[in-house]
């Protein structure tokens, strides 16, 4: 009525869009568990039918998967600094050793 969603409404786009996105995935032969990696706002749940419901799909009518064209971006790398304390630790840690005296 007035252009506001009711949440039942919203409830169900999100499910469409998150099976959408779960076919999507298995038609262009990703993994699950990629798919979840690429699309970590929709449900679970809703990617997890869309994938499931096309590889049935496809089995049932020998479908071939198409490959992306678009190659999966790596995770990105920490910046300087971060990450590597316990590294630098562990390095520091290491010298100390080496430089005491030993016991006798």
């Amino acid at each position: 009525m007035l252009g506001i969603e009711s949440g039942t409404e919203v409830a169900a786009r999100k499910e469409s869009e998150g099976k959408a996105i779960g076919s999507a995935c298995r038609h262009a032969m990703r993994a699950i568990e990629d798919c979840y990696t690429l699309n970590k706002k929709a449900s679970k749940s809703a990617v997890y039918t869309g994938w499931r419901e096309m590889d049935e799909y496809m089995r049932e009518n020998k479908l071939e998967g198409i490959a992306p064209v678009v190659p999966r971006t790596p995770p990105p790398k920490p910046a300087d600094g971060e990450g590597d304390a316990t590294a630098a630790d562990g390095e520091a840690a290491d010298k100390e050793k080496s430089h005491a005296k030993p016991a006798h």
